[in-house]
């Protein structure tokens, strides 16, 4: 590379013309689109981003000046220009660097981002404690447009409209979030893009409004607040904010020109640019749900290449996407809500056949979770679709709005256990510590794609709150079986032992069935009890697996997890046993491939045997 092999930080970007900065930017595209082929990860949000970082890395001074970025997977321009060029084809690996922002990567990563509408209330708190220290450097804040439907979002913006603190807010409008736009802040934004030469008239009511100051300040300000009717951009000004834009985000030399301006300017400002999600690499432009998150894919055809797996087996995605469709077509009453990923959550299915029935609220998990509590109370049995790791935003709404009043919402947790190379902020390691503690709720936790099916429709005639959690990726490959409901509460003895028995929840159980088979070569006796409830706890398994030595193996935090509940049962019940809990450690895992991980874990076939047999060998 010309100009990156060149570029060790931002001192270095700054040594160049700004005519220069066109190249720098399509090397960086180059790069990441290269790396992104191999490696996956976030393509087009990213791509879309290069020209504005690459800007604000000209006119700020980072580490010095703050900049923060929301959700941090736009920012792989970022991680470039900031020493991690050299590094950059391991991101998203075992031991490589991370896919979104982390403190302990970078000095220019000034605050750790994997999920959404986090950024402005960090750079509020940057900026408080500038101020209080009474040093001297800027604030930058670059949000998405999808991070703004996000309730934490506009909490923030009050509060820095309030302070008026110094600080720029970057908003970085590529006219979609993860998918499709959706809420009144799009049409907003829409308007701004579309209203032209109009916008211009603003100053000129401005200044016609001041001639009837005479009739007294509450008229001036009723009038002022009219504007906002006309001019949509107004709704930031009344926060407090000085509004510029929208601009061209893929014009570097503009983008250099107005942050130079801007940078000086005290108070609260708000620029509004205009990206191109996928920009510079066609497939991601034409396509760019698709490439917000990608797999491993051809550069000259943008076709993905797919993991090798065995054939016809699909993923747990997918059967969650197809039985609701089945459910919901003899049931009127079920809705589907998602917040902001109908695709990742499989509900674009449904989408398609019932979108009278469908509602993607945004990256709004809060609202999701109590706005189907709302249709409960009126005769509708909502599903909502949201990942495990983000599901941890709303837990005062499931234990305030769903579950003290008994609301028959169906929660579908997508992406629970280990997921993958998007890393700690995504794994879903802590929803059963999270959520079996609340009262009148139900968890199943189906070890495998027909168990997943049979778990909604159970829970499709359950008459109180219920969670399922379930993995990503490909299923075990069973037999697609007909529908069986299952017994409220009830686990399964698959296998009763004389030596050891695994009592296991989850994704866990195929593996642990191939245990049981090398243990029994070795001549110990081992049994398999499989609770797809976690909550109620089958008692009377608990009771009869504790006949002998017990294994419990989950894929979530051992603290407060499943095998905690199985240590609650059996000290409510007086029974002392050998127990051996195999589960996540109290530390936050790395990013990696599933595989890779589960071995690091010991929670892969071979861990688990090898802990096992330890377990029953030594006494």
């Amino acid at each position: 590379m010309r100009y990156l092999g060149y570029i060790k930080g931002p001192q270095d970007l700054k040594r160049l013309k700004v005519n220069e900065l066109d190249d720098v930017a399509k090397e960086i595209r180059d790069t990441i689109i290269e790396t992104i082929s191999k490696n996956g990860g976030h393509l087009a949000s990213s791509l879309g981003a290069v020209d504005i970082i690459t800007a604000i890395h000209y006119v700020y001074n980072s580490p010095q000046d703050k900049i923060i970025f929301d959700t941090g997977h736009q920012a792989y321009a970022h991680k470039i220009l900031t020493g991690r060029f050299d590094k950059f084809d391991t991101i998203r690996q075992l031991n490589g660097i991370s896919g979104f922002l982390k403190r302990n990567e970078s000095e220019h990563d000034v605050f750790g981002a994997g999920h959404a509408s986090t950024a402005l209330s960090a750079a509020c708190g940057i900026a408080a404690a500038r101020d209080i220290l009474k040093e001297n450097y800027k604030v930058v804040c670059m949000v998405a447009d999808g991070s703004m439907t996000g309730g934490m979002s506009w909490e923030a913006m009050q509060n820095i409209g309030h302070l008026g603190q110094d600080m720029l807010v970057i908003l970085n409008d590529n006219q979609m979030f993860i998918s499709n736009r959706v809420g009144q802040f799009g049409k907003i934004l829409t308007k701004l893009l579309t209203m032209g030469t109009i916008k211009n008239a603003g100053e000129k009511i401005e200044i016609f409004l001041n001639r009837f100051q005479f009739w007294g300040k509450n008229i001036l300000k009723m009038a002022k607040r009219a504007k906002v009717l006309f001019f949509p951009g107004m709704i930031f000004e009344e926060m407090g904010f000085r509004y510029f834009g929208p601009i061209d985000g893929h014009n570097i030399k503009e983008m250099v020109e107005v942050l130079g301006y801007l940078k000086d300017l005290k108070g609260p400002v708000l620029l509004h640019i205009v990206t191109k999600k996928g920009k510079g690499y066609e497939y991601a432009e034409d396509k760019p749900i698709s490439f917000h998150g990608t797999s491993q894919f051809d550069i000259k055809t943008g076709e993905v290449i797919k993991a090798q797996a065995p054939k016809n087996i699909p993923s747990f995605t997918n059967v969650f996407s197809k039985t609701l469709v089945d459910i919901a077509k003899k049931n009127p009453k079920i809705v589907a809500i998602t917040a902001a990923m109908p695709e990742g959550t499989g509900l674009d299915a449904f989408r398609d056949k019932f979108p009278y029935r469908y509602f993607d609220v945004g990256i709004a998990e809060e609202h999701a979770v109590t706005f189907a509590a709302g249709l409960a109370t009126q005769g509708f049995k909502p599903v909502v679709a949201i990942y495990s790791s983000f599901m941890q935003r709303a837990f005062d709404q499931v234990m305030h709005d769903i579950c003290l009043q008994k609301l028959p919402v169906i929660i579908a947790m997508d992406r629970a256990g280990i997921v993958g190379e998007d890393g700690p902020t995504h794994h879903g390691v802590f929803d059963l510590g999270l959520f079996r503690m609340l009262p009148d709720l139900s968890i199943m936790a189906p070890s495998d794609e027909n168990e997943l099916k049979n778990c909604l429709y159970t829970a499709a005639d359950m008459q109180i709150p219920v969670i399922i959690r379930y993995p990503r990726g490909s299923g075990f490959g069973v037999e697609m079986k007909d529908v069986e409901k299952y017994e409220y509460g009830k686990a399964v003895r698959i296998k009763q032992g004389k030596d050891v028995n695994f009592v296991v929840t989850g994704n866990r159980l195929h593996p642990v069935l191939k245990v049981v088979k090398k243990l029994s070569d070795d001549g110990i006796d081992a049994g398999v009890y499989y609770f797809r409830f976690v909550k109620p706890l089958d008692t009377d398994m608990i009771r009869e697996a504790a006949e002998t030595k017990i294994v419990t193996v989950e894929d979530n935090a051992l603290i407060c997890g499943f095998s905690s509940a199985v240590l609650e049962a059996l000290s409510d019940m007086s029974i002392k046993t050998d127990l051996l809990r195999l589960g996540i450690p109290d530390r936050f895992v790395e990013h990696g491939r599933p595989e890779e991980l589960y071995k690091k874990l010991e929670l892969d076939e071979e861990g688990i045997y090898k802990s096992a047999k330890k377990f029953v060998k030594n006494k």
